[in-house]
């Protein structure tokens, strides 16, 4: 890709990228949000057409018309927002759009099945059902199913945005197996990740984008030291630091306490408290019932036992409704489905939970509306600084600050934050754990759920560790470190 420009309105998304991509090799493209690295790649998947530049496929110019013109040339992008059909079964989304068929119009089911357990047992998962429906999947799974279905076709090049971003430790291993299995049989990756220990196991070389500029191309990615690649991604020298914590541990009463919350098949009893200004992390694997408890204890799930209070006012058990009017609010893990409204502006994203508060006579009184969601983004230090941009334009962390300015504009008293930094990149990070931090000494309770073990022992006060969905171990995040951790969720035993 060779001077590669795209604009929309009011907006340069890149402005003259090049990018060169050799066989077997994995390429990584390292950005923070909003950089230009998903239309850069939408431009290599044919979703997007270029303004200017050339694209050279195996030395031939090439014009990507759409993806199926990008697919027939043997160029697969695996999205981080999967774009799998949930109702319908793997099989038939490894195959959509390419079924073996007889006769050019009966779809051969056995053959497809088939054909796609021989891929699953390739990516290492021969567990996953060719029969089953994608809905059914964890997140992990799906992540698998997505990456079957770009082998189903002769792929050349494979473009991974955010691979990893949902799959625990093991996962992530088996992940990085794969990759160096396609490259070592000639296969191009193009790897996105803001988790640079991949970039290093997995990386050949680095092309670093922002702004809409390749401000560095072919770096080697095992050796590149992370001041530098931070540096070239924020144009300021950033660390990776976590906000200090108070010196004392938290005291008062519960904000929220929760007895023996339980859901069969999901997660065991769970005993909890979170105090005003403290931050309780749950550590896990993916599958330990994390995302589970949090969305039970929110109202999306129904417990089967277990009683959960803010501020000693007791829930109705599977009521949203109930949990939002008690002072809760979920920040979740997938935040473009289940958080935000991608084609609103960001106030109306803003002050949905808070309507009422802005009705007058019937009618909505939208410069108040307007400014209360202003006053709550400023506060989050959101950008940019336009309320009535749509929130489908902002970055990853600008539209995470979205949700949190959600429940800051509605007085919540509980804070419910899953994988808070999922697909956000390291200087957006910093920022967002400041803000975290910053609510937590504003007197919100806060309980958090993250893949990243150090994110959890660097933002937490208390730590939970989860295996299996039994809370195996709860210590101060002080007296825990990464290791321990891991021992734990792998083979630990139930203890207190």
């Amino acid at each position: 890709m060779s001077g590669i420009t795209k604009s929309f309105p009011g907006v340069r998304a890149l402005d003259g990228v090049d990018l060169d991509v050799q066989a077997g090799e994995v390429h990584c493209l390292l950005g923070q949000n909003g950089a230009g690295k998903s239309t850069l790649i939408k431009v290599l998947a044919g979703a997007h057409q270029p303004d200017g530049g050339e694209i050279t496929w195996r030395g031939e110019p090439v014009s990507l018309r759409s993806p199926i013109a990008a697919m027939r040339l043997g160029i697969a992008t695996i999205y981080q927002e999967l774009d799998l059909v949930e109702g319908l079964s793997v099989a038939e989304n490894v195959f959509l759009g390419h079924e073996p068929t007889t006769a050019g119009f009966v779809v051969r089911g056995r053959d497809a099945r088939r054909e796609a357990a021989v891929l699953l047992r390739r990516l290492g998962h021969a567990e996953i059902d060719p029969a089953r429906h994608v809905g059914d999947l964890s997140a992990a799974q799906q992540q698998i199913v997505s990456m079957a279905r770009a082998l189903s076709h002769d792929v050349r090049l494979i473009v991974m945005d955010e691979p990893s971003a949902a799959l625990d430790p093991e996962e992530t291993d088996n992940l990085l197996r794969i990759v160096g299995q396609l490259t070592a049989d000639g296969v191009a990756v193009v790897y996105i990740s803001h988790r640079l220990e991949e970039i290093r196991r997995v990386g050949d070389r680095v092309t670093v984008l922002k702004d809409g500029r390749a401000v560095a191309n072919g770096l080697p990615a095992k050796s590149m030291p992370t001041r530098e690649i931070v540096a070239l991604m924020t144009g300021r020298d950033v660390e990776y630091v976590f906000p200090r914590r108070p010196a004392a541990p938290r005291s008062g009463d519960p904000v929220l306490r929760v007895e023996g919350l339980a859901r069969d098949g999901e997660f065991a009893a769970v005993d909890l408290e979170v105090r005003p200004g403290e931050i309780v992390g749950l550590a896990g694997l993916v599958g330990s019932g994390r995302s589970e408890i949090l969305e039970t204890l929110y109202g999306a799930r129904k417990p089967t036992a277990g009683r959960v209070t803010v501020d000693g006012r007791p829930l109705k058990p599977g009521s949203v409704r109930s949990a939002v009017r008690a002072g809760m609010g979920l920040a979740p893990e997938e935040r473009k489905a289940q958080a935000l409204l991608m084609l609103e502006s960001v106030t109306r994203n803003v002050s949905v939970s808070t309507l009422t508060r802005f009705s007058r006579a019937g009618w909505l009184d939208r410069r108040e509306e307007r400014r209360a969601a202003r006053e709550s983004t400023r506060s989050l230090s959101l950008r940019p600084d336009n309320p009535d941009a749509l929130v489908r334009t902002l970055s990853g962390g600008n539209q995470q600050k979205a949700v949190l300015a959600r429940w800051l504009l509605r007085g919540c008293r509980v804070l419910l934050l899953d994988e808070p930094t999922r697909g956000v990149d390291v200087g957006a990070r910093a920022e967002l754990y400041a803000v975290i931090r910053r609510l937590a000494d504003d007197g919100l309770a806060v309980l958090l759920v993250s893949s990243e073990v150090p994110e959890v022992l660097g933002l937490a006060d208390r730590v939970l560790v989860l295996r299996e969905g039994r809370v195996v171990h709860a210590a101060p995040a002080t007296e825990l470190d990464e290791h321990r951790v891991l021992d734990l969720v792998m083979e630990g035993s139930p203890s207190r």
